[in-house]
């Protein structure tokens, strides 16, 4: 025997009834991973897909904002705008004492007139 050979056997071990040449009857391993590759792409598209629509819903509702607006904000406190800035907003919180407050565009979590539309 040549040494070629012997190195052969020695690194592709042949099993009794396996083809010659060490081939297997399935797909190699790698053809396996595509489904699962495809799925996790999919999902991810979609998540990402989603994400956007709901930023771009966000966005729009803050930039229909407008005086006299009832909203709520991501601190649990609900008012009326009062003034409006490019980033920030006047609301009054309390009618009896006539407290308002400056917050940040993104501290407005919704605006409650579009719910009640909404809902009717």
């Amino acid at each position: 025997m040549n040494l070629l050979q012997i190195l052969a056997q020695a690194t592709n071990p042949s099993t009794p009834g396996a083809p010659p040449g060490g081939a297997s009857d399935g797909p190699p391993p790698w053809l396996q991973l595509v489904p699962f590759i495809f799925i996790i792409a999919l999902l991810l598209f979609f998540s990402m897909r989603t994400k956007k629509g709901e930023q771009q819903k966000r966005d729009d509702m803050l930039s229909k904002l407008k005086k006299g607006d009832e909203v709520h904000t991501i601190g649990g406190e609900y008012g009326r705008v009062m003034d409006i800035k490019d980033d920030r907003i006047l609301i009054k919180v309390d009618e009896s004492s006539n407290t308002k407050i400056w917050y940040s565009r993104s501290a407005i979590h919704r605006v409650m007139g579009e719910e009640k539309a909404a809902a009717k």
